[in-house]
């Protein structure tokens, strides 16, 4: 009985003996996609082609730019990173499908930059992020529900929201236009409807609103007739809040018609160079009011500005430095330093985590806070308000930035006293 019992007990060890073997010889838990011992890669999707591609079709190069001169300082953690972009052409079944190509072909371990309101949220629902757990970094869109982590858990804004930027021109208004008529060209879609809660929270009252169709700022005739109307209704001062080619495409026919109201353009279409080399005269902006989040990047004097300048000049030559230029390269700057906090066992989850804890203190070129939290998927939180000078660039009232603060509800527009962080030494996180 005892040796039968023996007998048993060898062969019961036996088997634990050869499956504790087969654990050990089991290979370690797969890295996330996109990720080997020696690199990263990350994917955008963005209007390369196309109606919008004016200006956006600059971003990627300033995302790699600013990778190449990392990469060649020694990589994130011993990794370089590399970046595949995919044109969508501001189509949003376009750029789902553009996206999923990213994430199942070209295995991305992340998306970062997607631009457009309409895209940015399609690719969200269509490519499944949030069940992936695939993280989709500074999203080109101002859109307010990106900064909601229910709704987008994964999704990151970059941008302050139309939501706060409505409210801070409906506080310029107050202060500069009390009692004038105010009209409005808008995109009609989530784009727009963003902006148009935000001036309804700071109680702006339009003599005119005209929407327009995405897209439909390149039908001949289009533009004109919303400058008609513009003249019918005579408001003393008009905002443009459209992406670029629409802002271009107005005022190219406001010149034509020898309309000039006071112009306010939305930060979105307001790029002077983007306008310029879509035939608006420079000297036919002069006056006119604009907003961003980031210095001017005719500011030489603003170090992060300067640097950005010499790692486009070194690893993007060519083109022409303007705030496509800054937003690409803030927001690879901004993801260099998310993948330095993830550390070196990086992951899709750990990512997240990253820039949920710390992201709120990463240095950067904004002006105002950032908002990102265990709670909130929020960017940048405010605006500065210039005036295009006969040159077209855009420069600060009074030679010196004063931003303006605010939240997507109802909280108030408030002169923000922030610090920002110190570049790094030779702008790399450290």
């Amino acid at each position: 009985m005892i040796g039968k019992n023996r007998r048993k007990l060898i062969a019961a060890s036996a088997v634990i003996a050869a499956g504790s073997m087969l654990l050990s010889a089991a290979p370690a838990q797969a890295a996330d996609p996109g990720l080997t011992s020696s690199s990263i890669k990350l994917g955008i999707t963005i209007p390369m082609t196309g109606i919008a591609s004016p200006g956006y079709n600059k971003i990627p190069g300033a995302m790699k730019a600013y990778f190449e001169y990392v990469n060649a300082n020694g990589g994130v953690n011993g990794r370089k990173i590399n970046l595949v972009v995919k044109d969508d052409q501001y189509i949003p079944t376009l750029a789902v499908a553009k996206a999923n190509e990213l994430i199942l072909k070209d295995k991305v371990f992340a998306l970062i930059g997607t631009l457009g309101t309409a895209s940015t949220k399609a690719i969200s629902r269509s490519a499944q992020l949030s069940a992936r757990g695939i993280p989709s970094m500074f999203v080109n869109t101002g859109f307010s529900g990106f900064a909601d982590k229910k709704a987008y858990p994964t999704s990151f804004s970059l941008l302050p929201s139309y939501q706060m930027e409505a409210k801070v021109m409906g506080k310029y208004l107050d202060d500069n236009f009390a009692g004038k008529k105010v009209g409005l060209i808008y995109q009609d879609d989530d784009f727009g409807v963003d902006a148009l809660n935000g001036f309804k929270q700071a109680g702006v009252n339009f003599a005119i609103k005209i929407p327009y169709a995405s897209g439909s700022q390149a039908v001949a005739g289009v533009p004109g007739t919303w400058i008609t109307k513009l003249q019918a209704a005579a408001p003393d001062v008009v905002i443009l809040f459209g992406v670029s080619s629409a802002t271009a495409a107005a005022l190219g026919n406001a010149y034509a018609y020898k309309y000039a109201p006071k112009w306010i353009l939305g930060s979105v279409g307001g790029d002077a160079t983007t306008l310029a080399a879509n035939k608006v005269p420079p000297a036919f902006l002069a006056g006119a009011k604009g907003l961003s989040f980031a210095p001017a990047p005719s500011d030489a004097t603003d170090e992060y500005i300067k640097m950005f300048m010499d790692v486009n000049t070194t690893y993007n030559k060519g083109v022409a430095f303007d705030n496509n230029i800054v937003a690409g390269m803030t927001s690879a700057f901004l993801a260099v330093q998310a993948i330095k906090a993830a550390g070196p066992n990086l992951t899709r989850k750990s990512l997240i985590a990253a820039i949920e804890k710390g992201g709120a203190t990463f240095a950067n070129p904004a002006l105002s806070p950032l908002g990102y939290s265990s709670t909130s998927h929020i960017g940048a939180t405010g605006y500065w308000i210039g005036t295009y000078d006969a040159t077209g660039a855009l420069k600060p009232d009074g030679g010196k930035y004063t931003v303006y603060t605010t939240d997507s509800g109802t909280g108030p527009v408030v002169i923000s006293n922030y610090k920002r962080p110190a570049m790094p030494a030779k702008g790399l996180p450290n």
